[in-house]
């Protein structure tokens, strides 16, 4: 199985609740744990701005490249550089081969992407290119695939992606979410809205019931899965309460969905902002390690490992409730 990264991820955008070395510290524990090799990553080629254009407008493009700070920009919630609208436009080129990747091997998974806010005309949520949307447009547009779906399951609604589908009858958008949260809300496909302080088992149940019926009626090429952290229950921007054993169950759904279907599925990272970074490192290779069982390369299911990170959790009482 193949990995996307890049060292350019890690980005200076000051003090920030978003760790954009959670990239890095992922991309070390995959090689320090055995389960990849080095040869196993692929950095992403040089960004084409054309590729930005197949979903973005030109003047919000022109915009980032000549560093605007206009209403299209000052939306994203982060500093406007040239190393970060770069390492933006690097994200969506991994993106991108991940994609190419997953439809020839079946799974691949991004150490990045997932920037799901960004509209077609302006940046929001700290992202200022929605690369779930040009990675699915341009397999669209190279007439790689005729049909996608987005299966999306951060702790925001990816708003961004479901308005720039809207009306597009080759991409099905799914958000499952918690409801009562930013941002304001588009309209998916489906969108399944949650209560704070869901938990596993009501999580679970509803995604366990959607996924078969996404793929089995739309029947998409390529799925792309935006494996957010955030639901986590210690993340500090919301409230779900998802376990790490139930995020993994979660990645278990949609990938062993997808690859027993024959869907080429391609993860990305999205959010995640737990008070201890470790934890959302553990959750994103626990993504990897459901990719890794679900092509017969991993024995060990991500769910045990995550269960058994739970129960240290509770051992070490090390995490304060939050109200």
């Amino acid at each position: 199985m193949k990995f996307v990264y890049s060292d350019g991820y890690k980005l200076d955008i000051g003090t920030h609740v978003f760790p954009t070395e959670k990239y890095r510290l992922v991309h070390d524990r995959l090689l320090a744990d055995g389960l990849v090799q080095p040869e196993d990553f692929i950095e992403p080629p040089e960004p084409n701005p054309d590729d930005v254009r197949l979903v973005h407008t030109a003047e919000y493009v022109e915009d980032m490249l000549n560093l605007r700070w206009t209403p299209r920009t000052v939306k994203s919630e982060l500093p406007l550089t040239w190393e970060i609208v770069q390492g933006y436009f690097v994200h969506t080129s991994g993106t991108i081969l991940a994609c190419k990747l997953a439809l020839e091997n079946g799974i691949a998974m991004h150490i990045g992407g997932g920037f799901h806010h960004a509209s077609e005309d302006h940046g929001e949520g700290f992202c200022y290119v929605n690369d779930v949307a040009v990675g699915i447009k341009k397999m669209l547009a190279d007439k790689r695939i005729e049909r996608a779906a987005v299966i999306d399951c951060d702790l925001h609604q990816g708003n961004g992606t479901a308005r720039i589908f809207q009306g597009d009858d080759r991409v099905f958008t799914f958000s499952i979410h918690q409801e009562r949260l930013y941002p304001i809300k588009e309209e998916s496909n489906w969108d399944i809205g949650l209560d704070d302080e869901t938990g596993d088992d009501i999580y679970i149940d509803h995604l366990s019931k959607a996924v078969p019926k996404i793929l089995d009626e739309h029947k998409p090429e390529l799925v792309i899965f935006v494996a957010g952290a955030d639901p986590y229950q210690y993340d500090q921007l919301g409230a779900l309460r998802l376990t790490k054993r139930g995020l993994a169950l979660r990645d278990r759904i949609v990938i062993e969905g997808c690859h027993t279907r024959e869907i080429s599925v391609a993860p990305v990272m999205a959010g995640g902002y737990a008070l201890d970074t470790k934890d959302t490192v553990d959750i994103h290779v626990n993504t990897a390690r459901e990719c890794l069982r679900a092509l017969g390369e991993l024995k060990k299911p991500a769910e045990e490992t995550a269960e058994q990170g739970d129960a240290a959790e509770q051992t070490e009482d090390k995490q304060p409730e939050q109200e």
